[in-house]
């Protein structure tokens, strides 16, 4: 064989070889979970695994509460109101804000269907009562699944001692 038709029979070799594999049967992909019922009662899922929630953001407050004692006790009430609003499953997600120049302070989430359920919650925190921080509200319309957070993160917190 000439080197010329040898140089061009490899990349005809290959393509005929590509096509061989394009005609094989391709594996399928993986199935898609069973829709569970139950599970979507359960986190209050629409037709479209979605639900309503109240995207609450904290920011800086007219009040600052000095440093001492009344603060510890402040902020100390303020994570034991995060923490029994989480527990009866109005709270589903909360967080600080990293360093912010505008003073977002920090974000709660709540499992409700209007601003002024998330607003008389709200208005049970210290930092509220107090002044220290100032809540701004947000309907928010989204996946019926971050109401699994909590209990997650109950997961992936080790035990107090």
């Amino acid at each position: 064989m000439k080197p010329i038709a040898l140089f061009l029979s490899v990349p005809l070799f290959a393509l005929a070889a590509a096509a061989v594999r394009a005609g094989e049967a391709k594996p399928a992909p993986p199935a898609a979970p069973a829709f569970d019922a139950a599970l979507a009662q359960r986190l209050g899922a629409d037709e479209r695994g979605m639900r309503r929630y109240v995207l609450v953001v904290l920011k800086t407050g007219p009040t600052r509460v000095p440093d001492g004692e009344e603060r510890k006790a402040m902020f100390a009430g303020h994570f034991a109101n995060i923490t029994r609003l989480s527990e009866e499953g109005k709270l589903v997600l909360a967080g600080p804000f990293a360093q912010d120049p505008a003073g977002w302070r920090g974000l709660f989430l709540f499992a409700v269907e209007d601003v002024e359920e998330a607003r008389r919650l709200t208005e049970t925190d210290p930092v509220i009562v107090k002044g220290e921080m100032v809540a701004e509200y947000h309907p928010w319309y989204g996946s019926a699944a971050v109401m699994m957070l909590p209990e997650i993160h109950t997961r992936l917190t080790p035990a107090q001692q």
